[in-house]
């Protein structure tokens, strides 16, 4: 049976059998208990599945993970403990020393800074382009070396949109996958494999909890990609791996294998699981993800109107409004045409003007955090980019007196009115 997304929101991942918890339970442990000892070898062989250490997998990850990957229509999916580990694995899970791989500019300033600066410790290097940049621009930035294509569904904090076919028809055109941080969109917004993505990544920190409780990341696989098919690019994948007796995960594992790598290699080595804890909040978060991006997205259309049309505005980028030059993309990629509650500003004036304006709001709430059920805002360039140099923010779209609005689910009339009064300060 097809069930509408709201539906699976609620009712996906956990399907508890007879005499079992209607509701997902916390199974708050490190290790499980067999029998023999050949039981465990098998599941240290991969020949059997199951539960052996909670690092590798847990029944309560597993649930949440299951859902995650049912909203975005995946095979498999796999929980970190934060979405910048999960943007981490979904490169190195296909991409070593000597490689490469091209990026968007218009990213989040921590993951831009884990490409630039700390992949290339390792020995992976990334070119980034601008996201609206011709076809034939961004394929000069591909080499023979090339491994991925990687973007932003809705740019973080820029609000650019990526248009997902047109960068998945360039990296499968050099027979690479490409990889979306699905992050501000959801999957109740957008649904990347339905436009050619191949693999998906969130922060389930941000809209996905909701409440701003739990730090968390997801990586999600389409299956779609064909690994066997460009095994010369991917041997990791295609390949025996000599850790795990000569065992071929594309082989072994088909449509699943490239999480299956990235859980059985890359979480086995790095850890960086989610808590079990964490994961029974993150449950509880997605329950009501319908509901509140509906609600997030509202509010955000009738602010961004009023933003707007504000004479102490300079601009407004949302791809909502009418007149935004990512609005058609944001009808043929959105449902219901709206990119969920998060916007950017600038005050005229500048810099200094936009700061005085957020140091004199009074509820909605200047932290470091975004995309939760609370209003809040931020300033790029003294905050979370204030590491990168002017030629990086301006590579990346970050103006200096861009602000970053997160619009909660309070009443719309409310943040307009707090708005107004700040907006009487400057």
């Amino acid at each position: 049976m097809k069930l509408d997304i709201q539906t699976k929101c609620v009712q996906s991942g956990w399907q508890p059998k007879k005499g079992e918890p209607r509701i997902l339970p916390i199974y708050q442990s490190t290790t499980f208990k067999y029998d023999t000892s050949a039981q465990m070898a098998d599941l240290f062989d991969l020949k059997e599945e199951g539960y052996f250490y909670t690092r590798l997998q847990n029944p309560t990850n597993d649930a949440v993970a299951s859902k995650i990957a049912d909203l975005e229509g995946g095979v498999a999916a796999m929980l970190t403990s934060s979405g910048q580990a999960a943007n981490f694995y979904a490169i190195f899970n296909i991409c070593e020393s000597g490689d490469h791989f091209v990026s968007s500019s218009a990213i989040y300033g921590g993951t831009y800074n884990l490409f630039s600066v700390s992949m290339k410790k390792l020995g992976i290097d990334v070119t980034f382009i601008d996201p609206d940049a011709s076809e034939e621009e961004i394929e000069k930035a591909f080499r023979p070396n090339t491994k991925a294509f990687f973007g932003e569904t809705i740019s973080n904090p820029t609000c650019h949109v990526t248009d997902i076919k047109k960068f998945a028809d360039i990296a499968h055109k050099h027979g690479v996958p490409f990889i979306i941080d699905n992050t501000f969109a959801t999957p109740v917004l957008c649904r990347p494999f339905e436009f050619g993505a191949d693999i998906v990544t969130h922060s389930t920190t941000k809209y996905m909890d909701g409440h701003a409780m739990t730090v968390g990341g997801c990586i999600i696989d389409s299956g779609n990609f064909d690994w066997e098919a460009h095994k010369e690019k991917f041997p990791g994948i295609t390949e025996p791996d000599p850790s795990y007796h000569g065992l071929a995960y594309s082989k072994a594992f088909g449509k699943k294998c490239y999480i299956v790598k990235a859980t059985v290699q890359l979480m086995r080595d790095f850890g960086s699981i989610q808590a079990p804890m964490n994961a029974f909040l993150l449950n509880i978060g997605l329950e009501t993800l319908a509901l509140r991006m509906q609600k997030h997205c509202e509010n955000a259309l009738k602010i961004a109107k009023f933003l707007q049309n504000h004479p102490k505005v300079a601009w407004v980028n949302y791809a909502g409004l009418e007149n935004d030059k990512y609005h058609a993309l944001a009808q043929k990629q959105f449902d219901g045409g709206l990119p969920c509650g998060v916007m950017a500003f600038g005050i005229k004036g500048g810099r200094e003007e936009s700061i005085k304006f957020m140091d004199s709001l009074k509820l909605i709430a200047i932290v470091t955090h975004v995309a939760d059920a609370r209003s809040c805002v931020l300033h790029p360039a003294s905050h979370t980019h204030r590491q990168l140099s002017d030629e990086q923010l301006l590579e990346a779209g970050v103006r200096p007196d861009l602000i970053r609005l997160s619009v909660g689910i309070e009443n719309a009339d409310d943040l307009i009115a707090d708005m107004n009064q700040a907006f009487e300060q400057i």
